[in-house]
């Protein structure tokens, strides 16, 4: 019994002990070969962010063990229709509200649809990818250049600094943090993600947990798209393309079970996108293309899946 804490105490400190491993092995390299270390930084912290807060609204959604493969497509829509809010109300604010709202809606979309045609809620979200992004070329085709929709550089100068990134995150993850760990609405999605039968028959509705994972990781996706904006506002049908994947790699880089349940840990996006990041810059060091990249990021993914589920097969669920 004391071994099995013990593994599983350093199985929940693993991922944190990666982040600092990787974080001193950028610092080292890039001494070693004479890389801007503060730019290098600066661009892990603007990537991070992006990815760190969509995954934190994620968590909720892979909590009940399903997963949203559309996140990167809805993040492209939500920002193009929160650059074109503003380009006609030269309001920061209404775009970041326009950000958050299309990003919710749909999601709510997603959940609402996985009801009524009584689907598995990552079925319909490989169907809303393909709206999204047909969308995404549409909306640029009439609202745009043709190729792109931009914002003025100087309407988002003033908020694209680390601080404002850094605190937008912050608050998002303490929201998130409280409703996961110090609400019913937590201790119900791990409940009906470690067994459906068993919270179905405790009376918690599986479509109610999906609306609300839908709507807190509408907000995630809505604030990545803003943060987006801001960092390159300049918009193409290749904005957060990679998102969506980056989301699901940076959940298990950060020991999220695949599976959800009452092992799921809402820190896991925050540490799975800074290391995942920090990987990305280290291989770029080494001039290492981004096939060769991927194909390291797909071999890590699948040696933390294994090892994180290795020594819960055939277990009962956790007391």
């Amino acid at each position: 019994m004391k071994k099995a804490k013990i593994r599983t105490y350093m199985l929940n400190l693993t991922p944190l002990l990666g982040l600092a491993v990787l974080f001193v092995a950028f610092l080292a390299f890039g001494t070693m070969r004479d890389i801007n270390i503060s730019y290098g930084l600066k661009s892990i912290m603007n990537q991070s962010v992006v990815v760190a807060v969509v995954a934190t609204g994620a968590i909720f959604i892979y909590t009940l063990g399903s997963f949203d493969i559309s996140l990167g497509a809805s993040a492209a829509v939500s920002a193009l229709i929160g650059a074109m809010v503003y380009n006609r109300t030269e309001s920061i604010s209404a775009m970041a509200a326009a950000c958050i709202g299309i990003a919710v809606f749909i999601g709510l979309l997603n959940s609402v649809l996985a009801s009524v045609f009584n689907l598995p809620v990552f079925v319909t979200t490989i169907a809303m990818l393909s709206v999204l992004n047909a969308l995404v070329l549409v909306l640029i085709k009439v609202n745009g250049t043709g190729s792109e929709i931009a914002v003025p550089a100087a309407a988002v100068r003033a908020i694209n600094n680390m601080p404002f990134k850094i605190i937008v995150l912050l608050c998002f993850f303490l929201l998130c943090v409280f409703l996961f760990s110090f609400t019913k609405i937590g201790r119900m999605q791990k409940f009906q993600g470690g067994n459906p039968v068993c919270a179905k028959l405790s009376g918690i509705s599986e479509k109610k947990m999906a609306i609300i994972a839908f709507a807190l990781s509408g907000i995630g996706v809505g604030l990545g798209a803003f943060l987006s904006i801001i960092y390159a506002p300049t918009l193409t049908r290749n904005t957060a393309s990679s998102v969506g994947m980056d989301v699901i790699i940076a959940i298990v880089f950060g020991g999220m079970p695949v599976s959800g349940g009452a092992r799921s840990k809402i820190y896991a996006a925050v540490i799975g996108a800074f290391s995942m990041t920090l990987l990305g810059q280290i291989m770029v060091m080494f001039n290492l293309n981004s096939g060769i990249g991927q194909m390291v990021k797909a071999v890590i993914f699948l040696l933390v899946v294994f090892l994180a589920t290795s020594g819960q097969r055939g277990k009962m669920l956790p007391r």
